[in-house]
């Protein structure tokens, strides 16, 4: 199919549009694709036709309105005053969906459709995650050009005048972590948590159905023109089962995909584009793809690192890392470098609501070698031999022999985190902590970053540590871990407070007019409702199916351990989902708080929840092994 067309690139003129479609009459629809406060996609089926005939009215947001009340823009499009435009964003690539289910007869060709980015205007004002970050990058862009006026020579940068400084750049890139399994398969989660132990999946060989699927993945990425770099196995799964024919009749296995960085708004769209991909080609092979966090509790979640780098375009044209120092073996970084970490780690108590919005989310990051629950970044032990550390939530990237690799890398995000919005948390958080840094020596900024806990500092908090080289799971119990980086929020609704608990943090986010206060609050309301919701019809329900399961084991012979375990957790049976005229149960409790909106209290329920139920889990377990 090499004469289909992928993509339309960016800034491409309305008669080159036109004169393109033309020649691929089979792309038959447009699409226009609005990324709402919760990171969904909107995606309707316009007839070609309508679209080359009034191109302009789809520029100017005339031609398509939504129902804003139907997606996740709370508190602001609502039912009696719901009307959004949706005019198109040409400074993008445009990417052609073909449905390879569905071919033209006549020109032997799949039907596409052409979903382009397009903003969600209510009221005069974009309110959607596209526009926010686009005009967070314009305002940080700004703010770094008069930065680089004000201190033509920053430290770290001393091969370069900052006077000299045209243009600000923001790379950025995802990855993609995701399950996938056969349709209707259950999970033997023992078996795939010893192999997980015993290292046996991680970058070992991919086979049949699977295989086939990424191969294509692979493909489809690279014609698309987003540069893949790999596919692999990543280090959940168990070895497949194969029918009597040789087919694959059972798979469970963990996958990653990774492709090049892009410019910070392209590359967000980028992973919209690679999720759709993946799950359809997935799909066509007979394959279901889950990009949940955690999809199952003690195997592998699925994680979605993601890189935040910043540069600039020099008057003759030239790329200029600003997170590289001048010597790479003298420092990690520059000074606007050790800004960027800085801002990023002393404002994350109100990055983390947009990194970590559901209870799956949560679930994975758990203290553990794949769940980064400090805030806490690593360096490398010195700048001539970089390192890396998987346990930390935010680490630099270096290669001394390639300067412009520098970058950080955020380990916290999942495949749903709203990656829109966390690049504009993150890059209004980095250009506060370059305000401060720009003055100050690459010295002075790599002794404050390595405080210790109580030392007081001229940006850092004093009551905090913010560098480890250590294992921080190994080396540090719980409680020296809350100690030195804080307490990681356990639910939705503690990690959602500190958007209101730390007012001078939030303030950070507000700065560019993008991520106002409107927005933030929108975002809040549609994630309470939804971890409101998940909790009162699906997690809680799953919980009381499952105990309903734990049945009394009949044997001919029963010891007194036998007995004492089964009472035990009747009790907690009973405890948990068992009501009485004068005690309710905790699941009772948990949705009359919910309902009441008693947030509080009901985050304090599921957390007990949560304990009692893998308490149950493994008591039954036990109770299990022991009959006979």
């Amino acid at each position: 199919m090499n004469d289909l067309l992928y993509v339309i690139p960016a800034n491409s003129t309305k008669e080159d549009i036109i004169a393109t479609l033309k020649q691929h009459p089979e792309i038959k629809f447009v699409s226009l694709v609005g990324i709402d406060l919760a990171g969904n996609d909107t995606d309707e089926k316009i007839p070609m036709r309508i679209f080359l005939e009034d191109i302009d009215a789809f520029y100017n947001g005339s031609a398509v309105q939504t129902d804003g009340s139907s997606v996740v823009l709370t508190g602001i499009a609502t039912l009696n005053n719901a009307k959004v435009d949706m005019p198109i964003d040409p400074t993008v690539n445009w990417f052609v969906d073909y449905n390879m289910e569905s071919y033209d007869e006549e020109l032997e060709k799949p039907i596409g459709t052409l979903r382009i980015p397009a903003a969600l205007i209510h009221e005069g004002k974009a309110v959607d995650s596209r526009s926010v970050l686009a005009e967070t990058l314009n305002y940080v862009k700004k703010g770094l050009l008069n930065l680089f006026k004000e201190y033509p020579t920053i430290s770290g940068l001393e091969h370069i005048n900052g006077a000299d400084v045209k243009d600000i750049v923001f790379t950025s890139a995802t990855e993609l972590e995701f399950w996938v399994k056969t349709p209707l398969s259950d999970a033997d989660i023992p078996e795939m948590s010893a192999s997980q132990v015993m290292q046996e999946q991680y970058w070992q060989r991919t086979r049949g159905s699977v295989r086939t699927a990424l191969e294509q993945c692979v493909l489809a990425l690279e014609a698309y023109g987003l540069s893949p770099e790999m596919g692999h196995k990543e280090v959940g799964g168990m070895k497949g089962h194969m029918d009597s024919d040789g087919n694959m009749s059972h798979v469970c296995e963990q996958i990653e995909i990774d492709w090049k960085f892009a410019d910070a708004l392209q590359a967000a769209d980028n992973e919209l584009a690679v999720r759709i991909l993946v799950k359809e080609i997935f799909r066509e092979n007979g394959l279901e793809v889950i990009f949940k966090a955690k999809p199952m509790i003690g195997l592998a979640g699925n994680g979605e690192h993601t890189h935040i780098g910043m540069g600039a375009i020099m008057k003759d044209g030239s790329f200029v890392n600003l997170f590289a120092p001048t010597d790479m073996k003298k420092d990690f970084m520059s000074a606007i470098g050790y800004g960027a970490i800085m801002g990023l780690l002393k404002n994350y108590e109100v990055i983390n609501p947009f990194v970590s919005a559901t209870n799956d989310s949560l679930n994975r990051l758990k203290p553990g070698f794949e769940a980064p629950v400090c805030i806490v970044t690593s360096l490398g032990h010195n700048p001539a031999v970089p390192s890396r550390n998987r346990t930390i939530l935010a680490g630099l990237v270096r290669d001394i022999n390639n300067p412009k690799a520098t970058r950080f890398e955020l380990r916290a995000c999942n495949p749903y985190t709203n990656t829109y919005l966390v690049l504009a948390a993150i890059y209004s958080a980095v250009l506060d902590g370059v305000k401060y840094a720009a003055s100050k020596t690459t010295a002075e900024l790599l002794e404050e970053i390595s405080k210790q806990p109580g030392e007081t500092a001229g940006y850092l908090e004093t009551d905090r540590a913010y560098r480890a080289e250590d294992d921080v799971f190994e080396d540090y119990t719980e409680e020296e871990r809350n100690q030195r980086f804080g307490v990681h929020p356990a639910t939705v609704w503690e990690n959602l407070s500190n958007l209101s608990n730390y007012p001078e943090k939030r303030k950070v986010l507000t700065a560019s007019g993008a991520l106002r206060d409107q927005i933030i609050d929108a975002f809040v309301g549609g994630e309470l409702i939804r971890w409101k919701t998940e909790l009162i019809s699906r997690i809680i329900p799953e919980n009381r199916a499952l105990i309903s399961k734990f049945k009394e084991i009949k044997s001919a012979y029963v010891t007194d351990e036998d007995s004492y375990n089964w009472n035990k957790i009747n009790r907690y049976r009973y405890y948990l989902a068992k009501d009485s005229i004068d005690q309710k149960s905790l699941f009772t409790q948990l949705i009359k708080a919910l309902n009441s909106d008693d947030f509080a209290t009901a985050s304090s329920l599921q957390v007990e929840m949560y304990d009692k139920m893998e308490e149950l889990k493994a008591l039954y377990a036990s109770y299990k092994d022991n009959m006979i």
